[in-house]
């Protein structure tokens, strides 16, 4: 067997297994957040028609809500392994490189959930890809992704300076016309009073990249900007990556808008670091070694705990600061309701939403709330490792 298809073989077997095991995890350890049960039953979005499609074939279940999205990421690595079929010198980078991206944090836990964030990960590669292989822009795809979602005003941005680069005035025409559009019809998503969220949005890429790789790849965008080997990919994460900190200096930015442009530079990433190892003789290798073993060791941690994450519960002080609460506890509850034959509630409409995905209808028969009340009948206690963390309170009204 050649190196390319030993290394391809590798891949394909561990994109499979790493695939069958988010599907796992999306059947067995995951509940519907209130905000993915608004995207089922009340928004009208493209998410919404994503999930309701898959629902309509595979029926009401977990792995029905979440699997287009384990789908697209997939797909997703599919395309990344495509873009850098001729990128490394050695079939082993590229292999390395593909392995870094299919465990980054932000790439991995968001093809556990419902958001646009791995969709818009898929299209900005597929984009690539097709300007890669055919070295022309698909203005068509360009409009599809203008009905998708609004973040792709970032790529449109990215796009009309890449066309001053190019000299392209078709481009720059077409871009800058579909961001002017876009900001007017979608604007940016922001929360908070105006003031600094610089070192919040620092923190969040950190924890989507891993700090040390996060840190890399601010080098990397440097340094690749000042030698200019500004490539369209590097074009389309720096714009996102400075869009953010600029906005972030007086509003809180939504991050899932941002990160899928700036994950596509892994490749650059990772050629910079192999380059500079490489013409350093061994004696003068032993900090890139010592970063190399950190970035995998964290990378490595994050994939362990994006699906072996309940004994947290067992270290933390405040349940509520594990960062999978919201996607706990509901799926354990709805199971605990039917064994007592409880089937239709009032009371929270946030905890009544993520319970009617799992069959417990809204009715007068029961009031449910997770705030303790005077004279309730039943309490119900979900436990992880014998620790109390989710409770609810009811009383039957009829």
């Amino acid at each position: 067997m050649t190196a390319t298809g030993k290394y391809s073989y590798y891949f394909y077997t561990l994109l499979f297994i790493l695939v069958g095991v988010l599907i796992l995890k999306a059947d067995l350890s995951l509940s519907i957040s209130y905000k993915e049960a608004l995207n089922v039953f009340v928004n009208n979005s493209i998410l919404t028609i994503i999930t309701n499609t898959s629902i309509y074939f595979f029926g009401q279940n977990d792995i029905a809500l979440r699997l287009p999205f384990i789908l697209f990421y997939f797909f997703s690595v599919i395309l990344m392994y495509k873009i850098t079929e001729n990128y490394f010198k050695y079939e082993k980078d590229r292999f390395i490189g593909i392995l870094i991206f299919m465990m980054l944090p932000g790439v991995l836990s968001a093809s556990l959930l419902v958001n646009s964030a791995i969709i818009v990960t898929f299209c900005t590669l597929v984009y690539v890809y097709h300007y890669n292989k055919y070295k022309t822009h698909s203005y068509i795809l360009l409009i599809i992704f203008f009905i998708i979602d609004n973040s792709f005003a970032i790529l449109y941005l990215a796009l009309f300076f890449f066309s001053l680069k190019e000299k392209d005035k078709k481009l720059l025409y077409f871009s800058l016309i579909l961001f002017v559009l876009s900001m007017y019809i979608y604007g940016f998503s922001t929360d908070g009073k105006p003031k600094g969220f610089l070192v919040d949005t620092v923190a969040i890429y950190a924890t989507i990249f891993s700090p040390i790789l996060f840190l890399y790849f601010i080098y990397t965008m440097y340094r690749a900007g000042i030698q200019k080997e500004r490539s369209l990919a590097w074009y389309i994460s720096i714009t996102a990556l400075l869009l953010s900190v600029i906005i972030s200096f007086r509003q809180r930015v939504y991050i899932e808008d941002f990160a899928p442009f700036v994950v596509i530079s892994i490749p650059l990433m990772l050629k910079t670091f192999l380059h500079s190892y490489r013409v350093r003789l061994k004696e003068f290798r032993k900090i890139y070694n010592i970063l190399a073993i950190l970035i995998i060791g964290m990378l490595s941690l994050n994939v362990i705990f994006t699906f072996v994450n309940k004994p947290l519960y067992i270290l933390l002080p405040n349940q509520t600061k594990h960062f999978v609460y919201q996607y706990h506890f509901i799926k354990e509850l709805s199971k605990e309701l039917k064994n007592r034959n409880i089937d239709n509630l009032t009371g929270d409409n946030e905890l009544l939403l993520r319970l009617k995905f799992y069959g417990i209808n809204q009715g007068e028969d029961y009031y449910i709330s997770m705030k303790d009340f005077y004279n309730y009948d039943e309490k119900i206690t979900i436990k992880y490792y014998e620790r109390e963390l989710f409770v609810v309170y009811i009383k039957k009204l009829k």
